[in-house]
């Protein structure tokens, strides 16, 4: 009597070496479900089909002839003849009786799974090919996967289904391209007890930033309903950052969020045996909440920190991970039903730097999410059906709704990818970045604004808000090898103002932020004064009064808004460049600016030069701005105590007088701001004659200097820089300038301080670059464009000036 084959394996009996018998996606099931259940990551229970099981059911059909004849002679770039071969194969397949052995198999672990969930659980039936999960290939989206399964019947016909999802159209031509053979793939299937995410929440996290390669960030999205919208790319997600470095210290804090549109949600569709998922649109109440509160973000991050940290370990060298999860809307337990390598950042050489820049200034017809750093042109290509599909021509801009795995034989030949919908989690995202092409996702409108076959420029290359111009419009490349690039004694600091660039900014050779700005996260992310959501009465227009509260409706005071969103923009700095210092200047409106926000005009005032007028230092502790200073100290305390980033410094502009920095300085500690404390270090921008005369009594109060060039040249020659009828009578470089800043960085030194220069000079001139080293300044701060050829020309005279 032969011995029977065991097609089953239990989760708890799998580890991650067991790819070939079951498959990556439940190898790594098993392994977490041994490994990292007793750490407190929640899985749920299931059992994998072998891939052995895959084999046998063809064998005993002999169904191997037929595969061979349907796809030995296969042209994958016909599309027309792949979709037919294709459906040929699925056919063969569906065919197939199950052999006795392994239907019996199949049907006594599911009934030991319903034991232990109760006849109430349904289950996910997920593929999982044995060469599926591997790190240099994706295979996002190659198989089926079928929900919400109950019931003997169609938990077998959901097999044969995953089976035969081994010979779709997008999982043939994608291992034409990956160099597998189809004959020596085989497909196991896991089957799960289902997470009742219809009811909650569900999404996908990745332990780094997936359009920077930044590792020091979890990367969150979710959306309400089951998780196949997010995946697929139909919906617009949350999104969520936490910081690993600050999390592993104790911190609990999420670093930055985003609302998406989650204009729709997957939830049950009873009594429908094939079709057990249907689409609902979600409320407006559902559309303007995150679908995870603050605790569950938190809860996700430790899971992502602990499977990065576990499969990192196993493997010998960082491993980052891309991980599914689910929350159960009753038991309410956050779930990971996915963990796999992820295939794209981790791949790249970080030893060399692209950059792309858009040489001409237009205005973007079309906005969404950007996906990489690149700009692309071509002509736009509106796809609204897999029919047009053959008519599309390499080099074309690819336009559609959104994209499905069957469509990855034409994104292969497009120069971009623009849709209407998705994340940047989504289908389009995760191809289009292992193609190396820019998308832009979840335009809301592309399909209907662009014109087809119409010269468009996509560029992905202005942050995260990805664009869509017409027309072609020029750009350049700059490519650096960053091997062996050697770094001054004079640190080499940065100028940035926003938040979206500090991911991608951070891998310049840098020694931190010397400027960071707040103006720009106040302008567009808050756009209100803070006045004016401090004191919304006196907005005397109506209209302003109904876009504060529109602005702030989702959170408990128009305080804490403003509070969230400028800890969060200053956070996501600091968090790029951690742990080297961040110098944050506090707000550095003119009043004629701070009027231009949301509700300003009610509470500034009409200056005839606001250049020296109510600006910097001066405003803090007047009745007339008090309040908004104390939120600004709020945000930057929070960035500092609850976010943990105590690389910041903080830093305060245009303080004229010695008693006016002392005033400023003790209205700071009664808000919880105390130089000292926690490591608290303040700066003071010299940038007014008098901060360089008087440096020595200005030292007593300050931990040290940032030379503002460009307002100390104004006040040295009495120069408006504003003003265009005597703009070149303002240069930085003339003698008394000069003298002043070599007198600033003398005393500097004479007291024992840092002395800095954040102003636009060394970007513009070389030649005050070569000067700021001659007199010894310890830092200086660039617009990033600049930083790689300054750095090599303070190299060189370094070098000149013996310091090397």
């Amino acid at each position: 009597m032969s011995i029977q084959t065991n097609y089953i394996r239990w989760f708890n009996e799998l580890t991650i070496e067991d790819v070939p018998l079951v498959g990556g996606k439940n190898a790594s099931l098993g392994e977490m479900y041994r490994e990292l259940t007793p750490q407190g990551v929640q899985i749920p229970n299931g059992f994998a089909v072998t891939a052995e099981a895959y084999r046998h059911l063809l064998e005993q059909a002999g169904a191997w002839q037929p595969l061979h004849q349907a796809l030995d002679d296969l042209n994958p770039e016909d599309v027309v003849d792949l979709a037919s071969r294709a459906r040929k194969a699925r056919d063969i397949i569906y065919a197939a009786p199950f052999p006795t052995d392994l239907e019996n198999q199949i049907l006594k672990a599911y009934a030991q799974l319903h034991q232990q969930y109760g006849d109430d659980m349904s289950v996910a039936v997920r593929s999982s090919a044995t060469a599926e999960d591997l790190p240099t290939a994706s295979f996002a989206g190659q198989q089926d996967t079928f929900l919400n399964i109950r019931g003997e019947f169609s938990l077998l016909d959901a097999c044969k289904r995953c089976f035969a999802s081994l010979f779709t159209d997008r999982a043939i031509h994608y291992r034409v391209d990956q160099g597998f053979d189809h004959f020596k793939l085989a497909l196991s299937i896991g089957i799960m007890k289902m997470v009742r995410s219809d009811l909650k929440s569900s999404g996908v996290m990745f332990s780094l930033d997936t359009e920077s390669g930044f590792s020091d960030v979890i990367f969150i999205t979710g959306a309400y309903g089951l998780g196949e919208n997010v995946v697929q790319g139909s919906v617009d997600p949350d999104e969520f950052y936490v910081h690993k470095p600050t999390f592993e210290q104790g911190h609990r804090a999420v670093l930055k969020r985003t609302l998406g549109a989650k204009k729709i949600k997957m939830v049950y569709s009873n009594g429908r045996t094939r079709e057990p998922t249907q689409n609902l649109v979600t409320s407006a109440e559902e559309r303007n909440h995150f679908c995870l509160n603050d605790q569950d973000v938190l809860t996700l991050a430790d899971y992502a920190i602990k499977i990065e940290n576990h499969y990192s370990a196993k493997a010998g060298q960082t491993k980052p991970m891309d991980i599914e999860w689910a929350k159960d809307g009753i038991d309410g337990i956050l779930y990971i039903v996915q963990a796999r390598p992820e295939t794209v950042v981790s791949q790249l050489s970080g030893m060399v730097l692209e950059q792309y820049v858009l040489n001409s200034k237009a205005t973007p017809v079309v906005t969404g999410h950007s996906v990489g750093s690149k700009i692309a042109t071509g002509n736009a290509r509106i796809i609204d059906n897999v029919r047009q599909l053959a008519d599309f021509k390499a080099g074309d801009v690819l336009v559609a709704d959104i994209t499905t795995p069957d469509w990855e034989p034409v994104m292969k030949i497009a120069s971009a990818i623009v849709t209407n919908r998705g994340g940047r989690t989504c289908h389009a995202a995760i191809i289009s970045r292992e193609l190396g092409v820019p998308a832009v996702v979840g335009c809301d409108n592309a399909t209907t604004t662009l014109k087809n076959n119409a010269p468009i420029t996509v560029s992905c290359a202005e942050g995260d808000n990805g664009k869509v111009y017409e027309g072609i419009l020029d750009f350049e490349i700059k490519t650096t090898n960053l091997t062996g690039l050697k770094r001054p004694k004079t640190k080499i600091m940065l100028n940035i103002g926003n938040p979206e660039l500090a991911f991608k900014t951070s891998f310049l050779p840098n020694d931190g932020v010397g400027l960071a700005r707040m103006e720009f996260i106040i302008t567009e992310t808050i756009k209100a004064h803070p006045m004016a959501l401090i004191h919304p009465e006196r907005v005397q227009d109506n209209q302003e009064r109904e876009q504060l509260a529109e602005l702030t409706r989702n959170y408990a005071t128009p305080e804490d808004f403003f509070i969230q969103r400028l800890s969060e923009g200053v956070g996501t700095i600091a968090a790029a460049f951690y742990p080297k210092p961040v110098v944050v200047r506090m707000s550095d409106f003119k009043t004629n600016e701070y009027a231009t926000l949301l509700g300003g005009r009610w509470f500034e005032f009409d200056e005839p030069n606001p250049m020296i007028g109510f600006r910097g230092a001066s405003r803090y502790t007047h009745p007339a701005y008090a309040e908004g200073f104390a939120l600004e100290c709020a945000a930057m305390k929070r960035v500092r105590d609850v976010m943990g980033l105590t690389n910041v410094i903080l830093m305060i502009p245009f303080c004229r007088r010695v008693q006016e920095a002392k005033k400023v300085l003790d209205y700071m500690a009664q808000l919880g701001l105390t130089r000292g404390e926690n490591g608290l270090e303040i700066y003071v921008m010299c940038e007014i004659p008098n901060n360089v005369i008087l440096i020595d009594a200005f030292s007593e109060h300050f931990d040290g200097f940032s030379i503002g060039s460009n307002d100390l040249t104004q006040l040295t020659l009495g120069v408006d820089r504003d003003s265009a009828i005597v703009a070149e009578d303002f240069d930085e470089r003339d003698a008394g300038v000069k003298a002043m800043i070599r007198l600033a960085v003398e005393g500097s030194k004479r007291n024992g301080k840092h002395c800095g220069l954040c102003g636009q000079a060394p970007s513009d001139y070389p030649e005050m670059a070569d000067y700021l080293v001659e007199i010894g300044i310890d830092s200086m701060s660039l617009n990033p464009d600049t930083v790689l050829q300054t750095t090599q020309q303070v190299l060189e005279t370094e070098k000149r000036l013996g310091r090397v």
